[in-house]
């Protein structure tokens, strides 16, 4: 199929996927136990007062109406007003997704630059003692908690170490952000030329960033050792082997093959990462999209759970639509 018929489809299917989502969200975020409204206006407020803030977040109305009013405003770009910050969701998103998008790329750039050779190379040699760790690390990467994980990495290396700065943010507590650009610390630091705010966020960024490592690489690391194994004993392998084909140029050949499905592992791997960052963005107080997941749930901030939720989703539909299109440029054959 031709590319832009692909990508054409795909953005039909993301705006149904989108639609699913927020519907979804809506409804079950109104199964969550709490009154915003009463946790708006306070302990000791008056039934009236907080009728008047039910009727002035529209709780008062019946539920479909509700659902109806909040597609139109979400078509409309208005995702409602968040009661934990005051601000519109929609700009407390714009606050945030930068640091979560640093962080989870971060942590999956290390995971496939370290994660692909990995499994290549224990791929191709199948016996060894590196290969028998790179076996046991995959399996023990699947039960790890991340959030037990980035617990003992700030214990062992800020507590016990002092090597790693204070679980606190992106910078120290007493350093002013840079100027902003992209709401990343490390990139905005970068672009400003200044040195030691760059060496304060790329030390911030190395905990957080290795507990999403350790925990989610391994996934890479199997799919790429088992596609290399896969490859390497196949029939085409076999018949290039007996054509007189010089290792360099089979072995090419292998790694093409076996790249399919890395890829669709890696891009799964980037979605996990955004769930894993909610708790792990918690424990270091990392002030993006994961942790105003937890404070808008922990208050029961409707428009603000609900606006995650989208933005979760709308983060993960753009990823397998890129896939889709790696896929097609890897293997024209495919067909959707």
């Amino acid at each position: 199929m031709h590319t832009g018929r692909l990508l054409l489809r795909r953005l039909l299917y993301l705006i149904v996927q989108l639609w699913g989502v927020a519907t979804i969200a809506f409804f079950l975020v109104h199964l969550i136990p709490g009154n915003p409204a009463q946790a708006l206006a306070g302990s000791g407020a008056s039934a009236q007062s907080i009728h008047g803030i039910e009727r002035q977040l529209g709780f008062d109305k019946p539920l479909p109406q509700q659902y109806v009013l909040y597609l139109w405003n979400v078509l409309h770009g208005n995702l409602g007003d968040s009661i934990f910050t005051g601000q519109t969701v929609l700009h407390d998103l714009e606050q945030r997704i930068p640091a979560t998008v640093g962080l989870v790329t971060a942590a999956m750039l290390i995971s496939v630059v370290i994660g692909v050779p990995l499994g290549i190379y224990v791929g191709l040699k199948r016996s060894g003692i590196l290969s028998r760790i790179a076996f046991v690390y995959g399996m023990l990467t699947g039960a790890l908690p991340d959030f037990w994980l980035g617990l003992v990495l700030i214990f062992v290396f800020f507590y016990l170490l002092r090597w790693a700065p204070a679980p606190l943010g992106q910078l120290d507590a007493i350093q002013s952000a840079p100027p902003h650009v992209t709401g990343l610390s490390l990139i905005d630091s970068l672009l400003a030329g200044d040195w030691v705010l760059f060496a304060s966020a790329l030390g911030h960024l190395v905990l957080p960033a290795l507990t999403l490592v350790l925990v989610y690489m391994g996934n890479i690391v199997k799919m790429a050792r088992s596609s290399m194994s896969e490859a390497m004993q196949s029939g085409y392998v076999e018949h290039a082997r007996a054509m007189g084909l010089p290792n360099s140029v089979v072995l090419r050949y292998a790694v093409r093959n076996a790249l399919a499905p890395v890829v669709t592992v890696i891009a799964f791997t980037y979605g996990f990462l955004l769930g894993g960052a909610v708790l792990v963005e918690t424990i270091f107080s990392w002030g993006g999209l994961g942790q105003y997941a937890v404070q808008s749930i922990t208050n029961s901030d409707y428009f603000a759970i609900t606006g995650f939720v989208l933005a979760a989703a709308l983060f993960m539909a753009v990823i397998y639509l890129v896939l889709d299109l790696v896929y097609a440029v890897l293997d024209p054959r495919i067909e959707y």
